[in-house]
Order: C-alpha cells, then structure tokens, then sequence
C-alpha cells in the first residue's frame, strides 16, 4: 500500500475539493421506487446510541482487521459498544458495556470527517495521522439508527455476531462505492461527491447495509459474501434471506466554506466514493427478536 506525507495528502484534499465537491441544490432528485406487496414488512426500529459524546475513536477495524492494532490506516468513529478495538471478540463485545438506551451491545463505525484546512491529529484517535488523515475532526451532531422490513416479504432475524460492511474503502481504485451524501432538508437528493450544504443544512452521511444473509454465516472471508443486497425489485437473491435493513445516518456542522473529507487509506486520497460503514450485531435473541416482530407487523418501535 503506497504511502502519501501527510502534508501531500491535506494538499492533495483541498485542491482537489472544487472536482469532489457539488451544491447540494444541483443534485436530482433520486428516482426511487420499489413497489410494495402485501407480505412487506412495513416497520421501523429506532435505536438510539447517541452521537459519540464520549469520543470513542481508534484506527482499528475489528470487521476486516481484526487483531492488527491500526489496521485500517484511519480513524473510524463509534457508537454502541463502548469496547470495541482490534482485539474485540464475541465474547468481550458481548461483555461490555453501550451507549445504546435500549441496552443493544452492537458496534456501529464509520471514518471520521474532518477539517482539511487545519493540520494536527486528535488526540483521541492514535493512529490515523501516521497514514496521512490529518486535520480537525468533526464530531457529529447526530446519529440516526433504523432497522427496516423488506418490501416484498417478512423478514428473519440476523444472528447474533454477524459482521457486515457496507461501501468500499478502496472505490477510488475498485469503482464499486456504495455512498450517498446529502444535506439536512435535501434526503431525497443523493450523491457520490461532498455536498455543499446551504445556510443551516447540516452534511449528511447515509450507510445502507445488506440486508439479504445467506442463513449460514456470520462472517466470510471476503466480509462480504455472506451478506448481500436485496435486487432493484426488493428480492433477496436465491439462497439467501431478508433480514431487518439497518441504516445508520451521520449529520455533521460543518463551517460554511470549509473545505472537509472523510479519513481514508493513503492511496485513496479522501476520495468522497470510499465512505463506508461497518456493523457488528451484538444483540441478544430477545433484542433482535423484538426488532423483529416490530419490522414484520408494521409498527414503529423503540
């Protein structure tokens, strides 16, 4: 993996900021439109794990490096467990403590955004510096966690410790992003660039996850395998089963014309398509079995 200095990197953020970046009001409006049957499950869980007030951040990813202290070469952000780290386990995530009100242990993590005009490194978050993340990091204003149903069927529950990752933080180089920016009052606009937020609209990010598991495994070595997404119809793909949809919005106060980009590998260069997200289900079976019955019967729960 090639190594940018750090100051190559902060240059190589905000000059090219004009060719990453739109007005949120040039964007269309997404056309989107998946009809709904009579055997959708129509419900929506809400699950409230706060905003990371308590800073957890660290340059770990136990999804997809799990035991290498660093391995994901830039900071993420946390909400849920507060133990999570390389070296987390089912067995210590499930011991530990959370930020969520209704008790979920689950981790929930995505890159930090940050200033690119202002250099230095957060204290809170060792690691992500050494690979070129530099700069003041926002912390979000809020976090929105919703688990939703399927819109041609009833969902299953996921089993307890499935990992999953949503978008790619290699897309600059691979061109498989899965990302949606957008500004506060403006979520039926999406884009793959940072949006340019009018006077009082907060940036916003949106992590979708699959929501098709293959009924087996929690994990695969790819990290992706055994959990997919549903086609453009809603269907799951065969052999696998549609689980609640989990979907985690990010809004952040950025300072009007402030220049900001999400932390990323070196080689990647804070390009906006490398958003992702990570995931792992630390519920216990009767947390999960109430997301749920909640998602299949059409209710909105808590």
């Amino acid at each position: 993996m090639r190594w940018w200095p750090p100051l190559l990197v902060l240059v190589l953020a905000v000059g090219c900021s004009d060719a990453r970046t739109v007005a949120i009001d040039e964007v269309p409006v997404a056309a989107e439109s998946v009809t709904t049957t009579g055997d959708a499950s129509t419900g929506t869980f809400r699950v409230d794990c706060g905003r990371n007030e308590e800073r957890h951040l660290n340059a770990d990813n136990v999804v997809i490096a799990p035991g290498r202290p660093f391995g994901a070469h830039h900071t993420h952000e946390y909400v849920g467990n507060r133990s999570t780290d390389a070296g987390s386990t089912d067995e210590s995530l499930a011991a530990a403590t959370t930020t969520c009100v209704a008790g979920d242990p689950s981790t929930y993590y995505w890159p930090v955004l940050r200033l690119t005009d202002r250099t230095g490194h957060d204290e809170h978050a060792p690691g992500g510096g050494v690979h070129g993340n530099t700069g003041e990091v926002l912390p979000p204003a809020r976090v929105e966690i919703t688990f939703t149903g399927n819109p041609v069927s009833q969902v299953v529950p996921m089993p307890r410790f499935l990992r999953m990752i949503t978008g790619d933080p290699a897309a600059l180089t691979t061109g498989r992003g899965r990302v949606r920016w957008s500004c506060t009052g403006f979520e039926d606009r999406h884009t793959d660039r940072y949006p340019r937020c009018g006077p009082g609209g907060m940036v916003l990010r949106t992590f979708d996850f699959p929501s098709c598991w293959d009924g087996r495994n929690t994990d695969s070595p790819s990290h992706r395998a055994h959990a997919g997404f549903p086609g453009s119809n809603g269907v799951c793909p065969p052999g696998t089963f549609p689980v609640p949809k989990l979907r985690v919005r990010v809004a952040y106060d950025v300072p009007a014309g402030r220049p900001y980009a999400v932390d990323s590998f070196p080689e990647q260069r804070h390009d906006p398509r490398t958003d992702h997200a990570m995931f792992v289900n630390v519920m216990p079976d009767e947390l999960m079995d109430r997301v749920t019955a909640c998602v299949n019967t059409g209710r909105t729960c808590s």
